[in-house]
């Protein structure tokens, strides 16, 4: 085994829909492929940022254009094990790992329509910060409440 090897990560299998707590669907677009003929890397964060943000409206936990507190994104990355292509209806799995004093780890799962297992896995960090200062806010309350549905 070489130095480098010693080193790796382990590669995520992957997971299957009963990981996951919440989806919803995310069509994909024509713009979305590249000359590949697959979706490009960089819109499976663009199907992440959308599946998460998305629950956080429907739940009355942002307001993006009002809410004094929103969430800012500090890490994401994606494993993919799947090609996705246009058109295909993707159905966006959404779970929460951990939520911290104020933090939220998302994991976030993209299935083919119908397909058990995931296309793609993807993490999602979110720090909840004041609006105005930028300053982390401790999740608590109803907010908490709300997010620990996803645990």
């Amino acid at each position: 085994m070489t130095n480098a090897d010693q080193h790796k990560a382990p590669r995520p299998t992957p997971l299957s829909r009963d990981q996951f707590r919440n989806f919803s669907t995310i069509p994909t677009r024509w713009m979305d492929v590249d000359i590949y003929g697959h979706v490009n890397n960089v819109q499976y964060l663009s199907f992440f940022d959308t599946a998460v943000n998305s629950w956080l409206v429907r739940q009355g936990l942002l307001d993006p254009a009002n809410s004094p507190t929103v969430f800012l994104v500090v890490e994401t990355g994606c494993h993919y094990f799947e090609e996705l292509k246009f058109p295909e209806i993707i159905d966006a799995g959404l779970k929460i790992e951990k939520i911290g004093s104020s933090s939220v780890i998302y994991s976030i799962g993209l299935f083919r329509e119908g397909a058990n297992t995931t296309a793609a896995l993807g993490r999602f960090v979110h720090v909840l910060v004041d609006r105005k200062e930028r300053k982390p806010v401790t999740i608590c309350g109803p907010m908490q409440d709300k997010l620990s549905e996803l645990l």
